[in-house]
């Protein structure tokens, strides 16, 4: 028996076991269904551009057919290793905007707006690129960093970009995100900074601290209308863990609205069709599921000593960099492959972008599934406030079947307008002057000025970009799809949260790890002031 049990191992358990294991007087045991964090694919920055096209460290969940992608699965890889998602993402470094969180907090959630969030962001950060200021913190767990190898081609998008309209941005986590800038990553000395690393490994050796790898949760255990704690599978065997205050569900968008319907918690008709006794109707369960969806446009590039690629040169360069990782910790190995961000909107508003750029220092086509013979670079165009929302459902009431995914990609036509615009801005930006020496052919062509095929072209190139939201939404009991409260309580139910990106009820204008920890930060704040012996000062 725990104090806390908390079940996945990713960005916002990695959180709460790190800082709920400060106070000696509570005692948490953290489940994660993947095994521990030690490869050097994880740890060297590059090795997640090998690890996932290979299946390593990751669930490789797929959609259903999605009619907005022509009829494609899309690929939707997330992490299964201590870490989760944050120990194979591409390390940047997103808080979103301010209005967003002003946005959580209209819908009936005091305590989210943005004033009450950044503090919590600065306070978990280590920020090695402009030190404490208003917006940044130092002194936290999380290491934020620049690049240390940076490629060249990363000032000539930038250029590009200025060239095209959109400014130059010292701190898009700062006072204003509109704009382009270098990446910051969770990177330090070289390695990767995973939340695993930032908040579990360093404290292993805390007695109040349990960590069990390759422990698939299958369901929660109930006492009425209280979750009391988990059973799970590890080694061939079902266990079970106690929780004397509460369980904490952080196993991710599609893992934790899928435990709580096997539990029996969810849409009515959904767990009967499945054969689950209903322990607590929830019909929000699983619904307002929502993601990035992004295109890519990829040139070819005469520039092998400014981007990777599939030839002798680049091969003999990896070697190098291997080597040069090894001995200092610097050259391509420390690179996240997206060098350079910029948030810029389509309808002339820069208080609140909807288009973010990544640009790529090499050919990334699918996912990097589909390989080619030279070198490029990709520039990612990823739409920030979708309308389409999908849902995930059971495929069984087996634990081991995978969830149902339905995105719902492209599937309101808001979406696919506002893409088609931001693709032609992107589009623009890699015509100019400052990319000519570094720009050759498109590898996948693209009519400029023919909207027509612009979205033919979206729907034969577009998918994710790795920031799925909204499964469990945070929200008011007047709101009949709110799976959780302002607390992340869930609704109707006794010593329950649910503690990740699955609460969001909109996703942030950015990428979600660093929002991710932050809501894990929080909860953690409101979790400590309500056990009952809990007198331990957070600690920076």
């Amino acid at each position: 028996m725990f104090d806390y049990v908390i079940v996945g191992g990713g960005s916002a358990g990695s959180v709460l076991a790190g800082r709920l294991s400060e106070d000696p007087s509570i005692s948490v045991c953290l489940l994660e269904a993947g095994g521990p964090d030690t490869s050097a694919l994880i740890h060297a920055p590059l090795g997640f551009a090998m690890a996932v096209p290979l299946g390593m460290f990751r669930w490789g969940y797929n959609t259903v057919p999605q009619k907005g992608l022509g009829g494609r699965k899309g690929f939707q890889p997330r992490g299964k290793v201590m870490g989760g998602s944050s120990s194979i993402n591409a390390m940047v470094y997103t808080r979103g905007n301010r209005r967003d969180y002003d946005n959580w907090a209209a819908l009936g959630n005091p305590g989210w707006a943005y004033k009450d969030v950044l503090p919590l962001f600065r306070r978990a950060e280590n920020n090695e690129c402009f030190g404490s200021t208003d917006y940044r913190g130092t002194g936290g767990p999380l290491n934020v960093a620049y690049l240390r190898s940076p490629s060249a081609i990363n000032e000539a998008f930038i250029r590009a970009c200025e060239q095209a309209g959109v400014p130059r941005n010292p701190d898009y986590n700062g006072e204003r995100q509109f704009g382009v800038s270098p990446s910051q990553v969770t990177q330090k000395n070289g390695e990767r900074f995973s939340a695993a690393k930032a908040y579990v490994t360093p404290h292993l050796n805390r007695k109040n601290l349990t960590v069990i790898t390759r422990a698939h949760t299958n369901r929660l255990l109930f006492d009425g209308k209280r979750v009391v704690g988990v059973e799970y599978q590890h080694q061939g065997t079902a266990r079970q863990l106690a929780a004397r205050c509460e369980v904490l569900l952080c196993a991710g968008t599609f893992a934790s609205p899928q435990i709580l319907m096997l539990s029996g918690i969810g849409p009515a008709t959904e767990l009967r069709k499945h054969g689950i006794s209903v322990m607590h109707e929830l019909p929000g369960v699983g619904q307002n599921l929502h993601d990035h969806v992004t295109t890519v446009l990829i040139h070819r590039t005469s520039r092998t000593d400014a981007t990777l690629g599939v030839s002798l040169r680049g091969g003999w360069a990896l070697l190098k960099s291997l080597f040069e990782w090894r001995t200092k910790r610097t050259g391509w190995l420390t690179s996240n492959v997206a060098e350079t961000q910029g948030f810029m909107s389509t309808e002339g508003n820069p208080d609140h972008p909807d288009i973010q750029l990544a640009l790529c220092t090499a050919i990334v086509d699918d996912h990097n599934r589909k390989q080619h013979l030279g070198h490029g670079f990709s520039l990612h165009v990823t739409l920030m406030r979708p309308k389409s929302r999908g849902s995930v459902t059971l495929k069984s009431a087996k634990p081991s079947d995978e969830a149902i995914i339905d995105i719902g990609f492209l599937n309101d036509p808001h979406d696919l307008q506002t893409l088609i615009k931001g693709t032609e801005m992107a589009y623009d930006i890699l015509q100019s002057s400052a990319l000519t020496p570094f720009r050759g052919k498109l590898i996948h062509q693209l009519a400029r000025d023919d909207p027509a095929q612009i979205a033919k072209y979206l729907r034969k190139h577009s998918d994710t970009e790795y920031h799925p939201v909204g499964t469990c939404k945070m929200g008011p009991d007047t709101d009949p799809m709110a799976v959780v409260d302002a607390s992340l309580r869930v609704h109707g139910l006794q010593g329950l949260r649910v503690v990740d990106a699955s609460v969001m009820p909109q996703v942030v204008t950015g990428n979600t790890n660093a929002p991710t920890m932050m809501i894990a930060e929080k909860a953690a704040d409101m979790i400590r002031q309500r056990h009952p012996h809990a007198d331990t000062p957070m600690a920076a």
